[in-house]
């Protein structure tokens, strides 16, 4: 509610007149009214914090992703400052940039402060801790979880979406549903999928290949299953009934990096990295006999004029031999020869089997995976069209390069950006006439 100064002036000075300290004629109206204005504006703008007065139980904290950053270190602080001395609380290892903190028990939780830092896979800081944020200025009591997809930063929206948000605290699950927009109604949205999940990251089995205008929620269930938030705000992606370029490919393709980070955040999907705008038809696990057999299904939807090709590090690390990884490849090519799409092979990225064997949920490879991989390349490389993106991941010992991967197997966002890179500088020099960057 608001008041005029001029109203404020009368009541106060007709108050300050029967307290018998000054008389009304004494004061100066002008004066007064400044000092007024001035705590009127003060308490209005108290009034406007909203979340001020509202019992803090729980404080939803999110930052931007740091490139290379495996994890993060959150502390809170008593106050704006750095000093360790006023460090309240610290949490390690956080895999997501956001952390929703339960304030319930924090008496002076409105008078905290947070910051964040980067830690690398063994948990070392990485980079410097953000600037102190007050927590009242973070989501207070969010009613909903938070999605984190980055679909709206990609050319295309990927064949195989994967769904994440900052964890809610305290949640038994997750249930998810995607809806297509429906075309003779627009702005309606009839629901075609539910799923549940344990975990805040949902890889989508399913390929989204009926095009469409596309939208998805979830919300936090308790450890019985019954619904304990509201939906998240809608998150949208397109699927389209032909692109110009698509790639098929593995988990390399797909994207996602530094073990935590999935492939719905755009730094760690080379696609990103490329001038050219390529739908992404890559899937996490994929061995190159797989990729041939989802041609007719996944690629053909889209009609492509040209297919990047990428695969292979499954079936070497594996220890397939590599005639049998190009016999494979030779049916994609095959198949592309049949449907009139320009095929583009890219070299099979190599691995860091140390860095492998750090990592519990990868196997180790073959002790002749080397081999296998110089022979699937040596192939690769005499076909019309085909592109070397392995002279700049590889080390002098023939691994990926550890500065450019935290798993062994995986680029990170800085390799990632050779790969994108030197792919979309290929196709811009070698089919100069077609116009590339245009969807």
């Amino acid at each position: 509610m608001k008041f005029s100064n001029r109203i404020i002036v009368a009541v106060l000075a007709g108050l300050i007149s029967f307290s018998g300290v000054f008389v009304a004629e004494d004061i100066n109206i002008e004066t007064l009214g400044k000092a007024i204005g001035t705590i009127t504006s003060a308490a209005e703008a108290e009034v406007e914090k909203g979340p001020l007065s509202e019992p803090l139980e729980k404080v939803r904290i999110s930052w931007e992703t740091i490139p290379g950053a495996v994890s993060y270190r959150l502390v809170i602080m008593d106050g704006d400052t750095t000093s360790k001395d006023a460090e309240v609380k610290h949490f390690n290892r956080i895999p997501n940039n956001g952390y929703e903190l339960d304030t319930s028990n924090m008496y002076k939780a409105k008078e905290y402060y947070w910051r964040i830092c980067p830690l690398d896979y063994d948990g070392n800081v990485i980079g410097p801790y953000s600037d102190p944020k007050p927590l009242v200025g973070e989501e207070i009591n969010p009613k909903a979880p938070l999605a984190t997809t980055e679909f709206e930063k990609m050319a295309y929206s990927p064949l195989y979406p994967v769904f994440s948000w900052i964890p809610v605290e305290g949640s038994g699950g997750y249930e998810i549903r995607v809806s297509r927009e429906n075309k003779f109604s627009p702005g309606r949205f009839d629901v075609v999928k539910e799923m549940t999940t344990k975990s805040n990251i949902y890889y989508e089995e399913g390929g989204y290949t009926w095009p469409g205008r596309y939208m998805w929620q979830v919300r936090s269930q308790d450890k019985a299953g019954v619904p304990n938030t509201e939906w998240s705000e809608p998150k949208y992606f397109e699927v389209e009934n032909h692109v110009r370029i698509a790639a098929l490919g593995d988990s390399i393709t797909h994207g996602g990096g530094v073990c935590n980070v999935p492939p719905d955040y755009a730094i760690y999907s080379w696609e990103y990295y490329c001038q050219v705008p390529i739908k992404n038809l890559g899937c996490s696990g994929d061995s190159v006999q797989v990729m041939a057999q989802r041609f007719d299904r996944d690629v053909m939807p889209f009609s492509p004029g040209m297919l990047i090709i990428m695969g292979g590090v499954n079936n070497f690390r594996a220890g397939e031999d590599g005639w049998d990884t190009i016999a494979a490849m030779e049916q994609i090519l095959a198949e592309c020869q049949c449907h009139n799409v320009i095929p583009v092979f890219v070299t099979a990225t190599p691995i860091n089997p140390d860095l492998m064997s750090r990592v519990p949920t990868i196997e180790t490879p073959a002790w002749y995976w080397k081999e296998q991989q110089e022979l699937l390349n040596q192939w690769i490389m005499n076909q019309p069209y085909h592109v070397d993106v392995t002279p700049e991941l590889t080390d002098g010992n023939g691994y990926l390069k550890a500065e450019l991967t935290t798993d062994g197997l995986h680029p990170d966002h800085l390799g990632k950006k050779i790969i994108g890179e030197t792919i979309s500088n290929y196709l811009l020099t070698t089919f100069p006439s077609y116009n590339l960057t245009a969807k």
